[in-house]
């Protein structure tokens, strides 16, 4: 298939320049169903972005869609800031009775506002609020979203500098294997905490990714997840999991930290939650954190009841019979096998990730962009991610099919091979 660029005209003369996506994507979308989208001239393709993880059971998933066209049919509450609606509580006894007590999870809910980056604010007011303490760690190649309190717990500096003021109150320290394995986990970061002439202000709590997706598909191993809890417990820290991208599955679990067995003072979630990529937030914390005044932290958007019908659906449809975990890590290692397959044929390429997130990346940092160009002109959607965005970024729905998994992993490596 050969894709001829449309006429882009009022997008390029109206639209900001800010617009990132669409620049690698030179189509104009018009529908979308599982799997796939499809352009206004009929062209298909296979999406392996998802919505950057907001896409987990795919584009206008029936089931979802369903509950959502009968809600909005019936009149139902669409824009309800905080109060109580039967919506909202719908979703609250479904995410407790599904994901909180099957998994012994003690957690308050709070809906801070649409977006992720409003999650992770919230987050990191609430630590402050309950510790006492200004100073927040984060780490290296770590991204939390674009908001000023988000950016400076962010470690990307072409984000930073979009702040244009200081970014101040957070400390970055070395992520899992930052250092190749040549220095002992977490050996800086303790020796700073414990000398008192270090110059780091005792923090008030530590946020992380269990996996980095827009910092390079950087994956942590369980073990050094356990000693970060353990050591936030030692030093009086709470521990952040900021689950926005890599949680509703993305990794095999509900919440990618299952696997290390941890249980996070705070987790941030948005992204899928909403399941049918409506904008929605969580923020999850441990009842004894929860010191909030009234109104104390609160958002005009943060009651979208649209967003907790499918939400709601998604939880009942695929995660109330440990089904989709399976069938995730199932799909995991079907791509795995064709990632050792590339980097056999390749031997410049590398490749890590864990359930449905995968990165391939090059010692040339420029051909990861240069393979999802070509892999859009076959009629597959990927993208980049890392620091110099070396790093090509797999992120297919959870519900894709084997069929067209396979298919976009031969058109990716097909891609990867007329890159060479």
């Amino acid at each position: 298939m050969t894709i001829t660029p449309p006429a882009l005209s009022v997008f390029e003369t109206l639209e900001s320049e800010v617009r990132s996506y669409c620049r690698g994507w030179p189509a104009v979308f018009d529908r979308a169903q599982g799997a796939r989208l499809t352009d206004e001239d009929g062209h298909s393709y296979l999406d392996f972005f998802a919505g950057a993880g907001s896409l987990n059971y795919g584009h206008n998933n029936p089931v979802l869609k369903r509950a959502l066209i009968d809600y909005i049919e019936r009149d139902g509450i669409t824009h309800g800031l905080d109060m109580a609606t039967t919506a909202k509580r719908a979703f609250l006894d479904t995410f407790q009775n599904v994901v909180l007590r099957p998994r012994d999870l003690p957690y308050k809910v709070m809906f801070p506002g649409p977006t992720g980056t409003n999650a992770v604010e919230s987050a990191l007011k609430l630590a402050r609020k309950v510790k006492g303490r200004e100073s927040v760690v984060s780490f290296t190649n770590a991204f939390h979203g674009m908001s000023l309190g988000s950016l400076a717990v962010t470690g990307n500096a072409f984000k930073r500098a979009g702040a244009g003021i200081p970014l101040v109150h957070g400390t970055p320290m070395p992520f899992d294997n930052y250092f190749d394995g040549q220095v002992p986990d977490f050996l800086w970061f303790e020796r700073l905490l414990e000398d008192q002439g270090s110059g780091l202000n005792k923090p008030a709590a530590v946020i992380v990714e269990t996996v980095q997706g827009e910092g390079g598909i950087n994956v942590a191993r369980a073990e050094w997840l356990r000693a970060l809890q353990d050591l936030c417990h030692r030093q009086d820290m709470l521990l952040i999991v900021d689950d926005i991208q890599m949680g509703c599955g993305r990794t095999g679990g509900f919440f990618s930290f299952e696997e290390a067995g941890i249980t996070p003072d705070i987790v941030t979630l948005s992204k899928s939650i909403s399941g049918y990529g409506l904008p929605m937030a969580l923020c999850l914390f441990k009842p004894e954190l929860d010191i909030w005044e009234p109104g104390e932290h609160n958002g005009t958007f943060r009651g979208n009841n649209p967003a907790f019908v499918t939400a709601a659906a998604a939880l009942d449809a695929y995660w109330a019979d440990g089904q989709m975990e399976k069938q995730t890590l199932a799909r995991g290692e079907q791509v795995e096998q064709t990632m050792l397959a590339i980097c056999g044929e390749h031997d410049t390429a590398r490749f890590r990730g864990r359930g449905l997130v995968w990165g391939l990346e090059f010692d040339d940092p420029t051909r990861a962009s240069a393979v999802c160009a070509r892999a859009f002109q076959l009629g597959l959607l990927l993208e980049t991610s890392g620091p110099q965005s070396e790093v090509v970024k797999l992120l297919p729905p959870l519900t894709i099919t084997p069929e067209e998994l396979d298919e976009g992993l031969r058109t990716l490596a097909r891609a990867v091979r007329e890159t060479a």
